[in-house]
């Protein structure tokens, strides 16, 4: 665990085990805005812990870049009981709902809570606290003599990626639309036809000098915002390509010519991609 690192005035960094996710906690004049919360209810009363030992204002603002469990699982952490009064919780209009009954939630609950007993007893006290403040494309939160914009660039690692843009200090906190740590990680819910076009929104409206705050890692630099960007452009051409040939999903993998010698890291990108060529995922 590492401890808090200023990039900004007013604006705070910290990388967490397990997953080595990146929390950016931005203070303003009403109170403290948290992106991110972790993976469970005990790692969020950590974080706020954390939080209680950097500033004495009060987490007024919790908002969550996606809806995967590393990103939104402390949530709770941050409602009643454990919080009074509670925050504020925003996210992406098409964050999924959870269903604590749904098959496929608790197979993934399931999975996660069999890695150790650690991970059993935080997932048998877990409550997913789901965002009620939903942003389709853009919303502005005053925090108190700065603003906050909540910013949807478009689809890349989900369609529920939710950047938060503080122009006064030149930093986007990008979620896992921007690695550091990695490379960017292609999911069973990703679009990586649509990622390159996202990175360019995001360049678009953030300036030369921006500190790009990704999911997982240290902040970076405009130089490694455009790194990312000609990554994703490489795989989604390659995609396009072995579709456009005729090759079938199934032999791409094999056929293409892909960034890394571990061929398996593409393997979402490619069905996801295919998926998305055939008319099953929207709008390319």
């Amino acid at each position: 665990m590492s401890a808090w690192t200023e990039i900004a005035e007013g604006v705070f960094t910290r990388r967490f085990e397990p997953v080595n996710i990146t929390v950016t906690a931005v203070l303003g004049g009403e109170g403290v805005l948290v992106a991110d919360t972790r993976c469970s209810v005990r790692e969020g009363r950590e974080l706020r812990a954390e939080l209680a030992e950097l500033t004495p204002l009060p987490v007024r603002w919790v908002v969550n870049t996606h809806t995967h469990f590393d990103h939104m699982w402390g949530n709770a952490a941050f409602d009643v009981p454990h919080l009074v009064p509670p925050a504020d919780f925003w996210g992406h209009r098409n964050m999924p709902d959870f269903d604590p009954d749904d098959p496929e939630f608790v197979a993934f609950r399931e999975t996660v809570r069999n890695e150790s007993p650690e991970w059993k007893a935080k997932m048998d006290e877990l409550v997913v606290r789901k965002p009620d403040h939903l942003v389709a494309d853009r919303h502005v939160l005053d925090l108190g003599g700065r603003s906050a914009e909540l910013r949807h660039a478009g689809r890349g690692h989900t369609d529920n990626d939710l950047v938060v843009w503080l122009p006064d200090a030149a930093v986007a906190i990008s979620g896992d639309l921007v690695e550091q740590s990695g490379p960017v990680a292609f999911g069973s819910d990703s679009f990586p036809l649509d990622w390159p076009g996202t990175l360019a929104e995001l360049a678009g409206f953030t300036a030369e000098t921006t500190t790009y705050v990704p999911g997982h890692g240290d902040p970076a630099d405009r130089g490694f915002l455009q790194g990312q960007q000609e990554f994703v452009t490489s795989v989604a051409a390659q995609i396009r390509a072995l579709h456009a040939d005729g090759v079938p999903v199934e032999r791409a993998l094999a056929a293409g010519t892909w960034p890394y010698e571990d061929t398996s890291w593409f393997a979402n990108a490619v069905k996801r991609g295919y998926a998305q060529l055939s008319g099953g995922l929207g709008v390319i």
